[in-house]
């Protein structure tokens, strides 16, 4: 019989993260992909992630509807339980025999609870990692409750095991989203067509000269201040004489103060050299990244791929605190002064050298297998 292994996508990164996975698992013999769609990954706001799944030729088995409106403490709360209920209810009807949850979003968390009750064995990527916000204590949350942990890093990998997990449970995989930066490495140049491609809002601009990327998330201990941080980091942009592709914020707490100063900076007409995106497909934002002359802001892509592609990153604030990272990374504090500072150094230093810090580009197919052999256990004591 066919072993099946359910993947649950909940965001947008979710998806660059398990891609290659997904790929790898459709073709190998003795597996039946599942795949369930739920929370952000639906919704045209945050750019409609299940779009692009569907055009890398996947079915969803199940989608799950269960975001609820107004991108607060509260409302994640209940998004969170809300994913719960419901995808008890569909890992009931898939019967699966292991399901997958990526990373450390809030929406991971429903998926990890849901399979842990219902003792499906879980398997986690991209465990034992450290950054600031309620990620950390989601992802280690999944840890203890995931019956075995692919990981990124070696360091990854101790704390894990340092968490109690059995160090025959714990594998050092690397970041399946460094596959797709390894595939694009020599693709062709994207940034003339990016316009006519996807859309977006704002002026055309002219970006054979260079230009920065803007990617900034609420912080969800910090969400009453999202909005004044975003102010910060939209006047760095600004003031620097190159144009910026900004993209819109995922559904943190925080969100919604993020995406008024959006509103704000563009009905105040300071959006001059500025262009806005919702999403673009995973392969072609990594293929504008590897012509950008920096990115700005807190997304984990500054500190993985593009630690793989040598792009300049300048990293803001907490989001991304104690991960590791390699020296395309600078660090900045949400002041529009020190944010300028850091990417006029970057962008005056220009590429840095490949880092396999996170993978060497084949982890989804080192994953796969895994998954497809791996023993199906959900007992579990600490490891001491």
């Amino acid at each position: 019989m066919s072993r099946k292994v359910c993947i649950v996508v909940t965001a947008r990164p979710s998806y660059s993260r398990i891609r290659s996975t997904m790929l790898a698992l459709r073709d190998l013999p003795g597996v039946e992909l599942q795949v369930v769609l739920a929370a952000s990954s639906l919704l045209d706001i945050y750019g409609n992630v299940a779009e692009f799944i569907q055009k890398d030729g996947f079915t969803a088995n199940a989608r799950v509807y269960n975001v609820i409106d107004g991108q607060s403490r509260l409302t994640s709360a209940k998004t969170t339980g809300l994913g719960m209920i419901e995808l008890a209810t569909v890992f009931d009807n898939l019967q699966p025999d292991i399901v997958v949850t990526i990373a450390d979003r809030f929406e991971t968390m429903s998926t990890a609870v849901a399979a842990a009750y219902m003792h499906i064995p879980l398997a986690h990527i991209q465990g034992g990692e450290i950054t600031g916000s309620i990620d950390e204590k989601v992802r280690h949350s999944i840890t203890k409750l995931a019956d075995t942990h692919y990981v990124s890093t070696e360091q990854a990998r101790d704390y894990v095991i340092r968490m109690g997990e059995p160090p025959e449970r714990v594998f050092k995989t690397g970041c399946p989203s460094i596959d797709i930066a390894a595939d694009v490495l020599n693709a062709p140049d994207l940034s003339a067509d990016i316009f006519e491609k996807y859309g977006g809002v704002g002026h055309k601009l002219e970006l054979s000269s260079g230009f920065i990327v803007l990617m900034q998330h609420p912080v969800t201990n910090e969400a009453p201040v999202a909005r004044k941080q975003m102010d910060a980091s939209l006047e760095a942009a600004r003031r620097l004489n190159l144009p910026v592709l900004c993209f819109w914020p995922n559904l943190d707490a925080g969100s919604d103060g993020i995406s008024r100063a959006i509103r704000i900076f563009r009905e105040k007409g300071l959006d001059e050299h500025f262009h806005f995106f919702k999403n673009i497909a995973g392969n072609d934002f990594l293929r504008l990244l590897m012509k950008s002359s920096c990115i700005v802001g807190n997304s984990s892509v500054a500190i993985r791929e593009c630690s793989f592609l040598g792009v300049p990153a300048v990293n803001i604030g907490t989001r991304q605190q104690g991960r590791e990272h390699a020296p395309n990374v600078l660090h900045a504090g949400h002041d529009a002064d020190e944010i300028l500072a850091a990417i006029s150094k970057q962008v005056a230093h220009g590429r840095h050298e490949t880092s396999h810090l996170y993978g060497d580009g084949q982890s989804g197919p080192r994953i796969a297998k895994l998954l497809s052999e791996v023993p199906l256990e959900t007992a579990k004591k600490l490891n001491y």
